[in-house]
């Protein structure tokens, strides 16, 4: 196969990918803040990192891949007030839900989950570090904050200037700061938050900032240097750019070789936003169409480029995938591993090799199709099947996407499984609520459920 280059964000130009230690790749990846459901947006950034994580192994690296658990943060610590629970009842009952959107969309598991809340000596750890390099100071309100402007390079991640950063929109306005850019590593504990949002420090009473966080997990599980970080483009600036400024200014070793960001997530051609009323959890979107259909629909734009949600692309991509698994339906394929010396295969992986080229290497897929359906070749089928579980699709029975998938309101019986399941620990959490959006969307999509005795649901066809 061809060599894997990869889009660095850092230096704004393919490269081709060398890991420290050959063979191996240790690659993070900015996971869920658990307060509330995952939108599609979060969906566009696993499905892109899953996509990657495949690829790397499939070509033969032994990957560590790490996606992290953000359980403590303001915006959690205000559901748990508004909702008058504990902080840990919120992050469970939002982490379990995450992992049923995750599974639905066929999204591998990471190597390891870490959760903030099990990592704060080692932030504590990084802090007392950076204090002691001049590079920390303690604000009279008792917050720690890094000295930006004390570390050099800041901002070689976002490509802005120490003077562009300061007229931008996101610089926090605080007097207690030295200087505007400054970001906060430790705050000091509020009268009004729970004891569980609060820990002992030399500095007092705290708890972590959102940045540290990440620096403190990815350099404990995958070493002060590794080889790839992600996350969504939003993160890009402050949030990576910081854990370059924490980890380089703690430990004095360059912290990443790689920086990939997905692009953004458009709702017909404007921003994704609550208020605009076009915001979509994964949930809301399966009740609509299957699973595989959203998958397909993300995986075959390239993941630098903007993604436009409509439904009618999304009706493009479920005739697309139909297409496929029509082919498939028709030739019967065996479960055997891709023939990489055969023509369509060396192409589909040029594809993936330059840069994770999802659109060509789907392309490549349509044409092996339109080769199954000339020649009738099992061969050929079984290709396609195999190259397409490169991308996660394609592995149901061909029969059962074509007749529940595809058709009527886009739900397989498992895709409403998923829902009776959801609303059942909505209901277990007292969260009354959202079982009963639940129940309203499942009939909005034709489908009936019916509460027995014994806690059992049983659902139907309206």
């Amino acid at each position: 196969m061809n060599r894997l280059q990869i889009y660095n964000s850092l230096s704004r130009e393919k490269e081709l990918f060398v890991p420290i230690e050959p063979g191996k790749v240790r690659m993070y990846v900015c996971g869920m803040t658990v307060y509330d459901f995952c939108h599609i947006g979060h969906a566009r950034m696993l499905l892109c990192f899953d996509m990657i994580y495949r690829w790397l192994k499939e070509i033969g690296y032994a990957v560590t891949y790490v996606r992290n658990i953000t359980d403590i943060d303001d915006k959690i610590i205000q559901r748990a007030a508004e909702n008058g629970e504990t902080i840990q009842g919120v992050t469970t009952r939002f982490t379990h839900f995450m992992h049923e959107d995750l599974r639905a969309l066929g999204i591998l598991p990471p190597d390891l989950e870490p959760r903030a809340t099990e990592f704060v000596p080692q932030m504590l750890e990084i802090i007392e570090k950076l204090e002691a390099n001049g590079l920390a100071y303690q604000s009279p309100d008792g917050d720690v904050h890094y000295s930006v402007r004390d570390f050099a390079g800041y901002g070689r991640l976002s490509g802005r200037s120490l003077e562009d950063l300061r007229s931008g929109e996101r610089v926090e306005v605080n007097a207690q700061k030295r200087d505007p850019l400054d970001f906060v590593l430790w705050k000091a504990a509020k009268s009004a938050e729970p004891a569980e949002a609060k820990w002992q420090s030399k500095w007092g009473v705290g708890r972590p900032g959102w940045h540290i966080e990440c620096s403190a997990m990815s350099c404990q599980l995958l070493g002060q240097s590794f080889d790839i970080h992600g996350g969504g483009a939003d993160l890009q600036f402050p949030h990576h750019e910081n854990e370059i400024a924490q980890s380089e200014g703690a430990f004095g070793k360059k912290f990443v070789n790689y920086w990939i960001h997905n692009g953004f997530v458009r709702v017909d051609d404007e921003k994704m936003s609550k208020s605009l009323g076009n915001f979509f959890t994964i949930r809301e979107v399966l009740t609509r169409y299957h699973a595989e259909v959203l998958r397909f629909f993300i995986i075959r734009s390239h993941y630098r480029s903007p993604l436009n949600y409509s439904d009618a692309h999304l009706e493009d991509a479920r005739a697309g995938l139909t297409r496929l698994y029509t082919a498939l339906n028709a030739v019967p394929a065996m479960r055997v591993p891709v023939d990489w010396q055969e023509s369509h295969a060396m192409r589909f992986a040029a594809a993936m090799n330059d840069d994770f080229n999802t659109p060509v290497a789907c392309a490549v897929l349509f044409e092996l199709a339109n080769e199954v359906n000339r020649t009738r070749m099992p061969q050929h089928a079984s290709q396609l099947k195999a190259l397409a579980g490169m991308l996660g699709l394609l592995q149901q029975e061909p029969r059962q996407f074509l007749q529940g998938g595809a058709l009527g309101s886009g739900l397989t019986e498992p895709d409403i499984l998923v829902q009776i399941a959801a609303r059942h620990a909505a209901k277990k959490a007292k969260d009354f609520s959202e079982a009963d959006r639940i129940r309203a969307v499942l009939l909005d999509a034709g489908i009936v459920l019916e509460d027995r005795p014994g806690g059992v649901t049983e659902w139907r066809r309206a």
